[in-house]
């Protein structure tokens, strides 16, 4: 047998934003493990190690391209780019956002406007770029896999707007997907629980910050909160975006699937 005939992505370029590390780079390795051509972005000019490493290790299947997504004309370079080095994009792992919090009475505008410039305009028009090369380009089994998050599901006190942009991810993904039913290109979402990422912890800091608590304690508290009793790790989330993308899921559009060790039931 074929060993690549075993492979769930041979054939297909995966754009994956948000890619520097975390979920973003451990769903990259997994593609690529699964055939894939990636092309991997992030707003820092040159990849953080990690990302190096995984370049040096696939250099004729990877390829990183700085990008700020919240810059129209970085996203049409970036999809650009990305087709002239593996051809037409048929998959998007659209993963690129930020995180900031506060009381809601002290919420800022400039805090409010950085979220959604990053969480919802930058994933709406990567999303819209993507789509509009994969109707042009008659793509076959094209998947969109937009990240949203188990904020986007309900409202937190000191949470307000990154809940608010994460509820926009998941309500972009059933309109686009309506959309693009009739060019038979899927998009879908993945909603993650609390994943014990490089960003947690500033998100514990700032949670330290406006509860009172000692650092760390918050990050103890919420895997303790989960029904499985941890936080997830990045790896948890390759399962679901590896069959997402793959055309095993192909009867499958405009969902968003909780992965989040049963915190949130649907």
């Amino acid at each position: 047998m074929n060993p690549a005939a075993s492979l769930r992505l041979q054939g297909k370029h995966a754009l994956l934003t948000g890619a520097a590390g975390g979920i973003g780079l451990a769903v990259a390795a997994a593609y690529l493990a699964q055939g894939a051509r990636c092309t991997v972005a992030d707003i820092n000019l040159q990849p953080a190690p990690e990302l190096a490493a995984l370049l040096a290790a696939h250099p004729d299947s990877l390829h990183y391209l700085p990008a700020d997504v919240s810059q129209l004309a970085q996203i049409d370079a970036l999809v650009g780019a990305a087709q002239q080095r593996f051809g037409p994009i048929t998959t998007l792992f659209n993963n690129a956002a930020i995180f900031d919090m506060a009381p809601l009475l002290e919420s800022n505008e400039a805090m409010y406007d950085r979220m959604f410039a990053v969480n919802v305009k930058g994933a709406f028009f990567v999303m819209q770029k993507v789509l509009a090369q994969m109707v042009v380009q008659q793509v076959q089994g094209g998947a969109v896999i937009n990240m949203a998050s188990q904020a986007g599901r309900r409202g937190e006190a000191l949470v307000s707007h990154y809940c608010a942009t994460k509820a926009a991810v998941i309500s972009y993904t059933q309109s686009a997907a309506l959309a693009m039913a009739p060019h038979k290109i899927r998009v879908n979402g993945i909603a993650p629980g609390v994943i014990a990422t490089p960003m947690w912890k500033h998100v514990d800091a700032l949670f330290a910050r406006y509860e009172n608590l000692p650092l760390g304690e918050k990050q103890k508290q919420v895997g303790l909160a989960v029904p499985l009793g941890y936080m997830g790790a990045p790896a948890d989330i390759c399962g679901a975006a590896v069959f997402l993308a793959s055309d095993e899921a192909s009867y499958i559009t405009a969902q968003t699937l909780n992965v989040d060790g049963g915190s949130v039931m649907s």
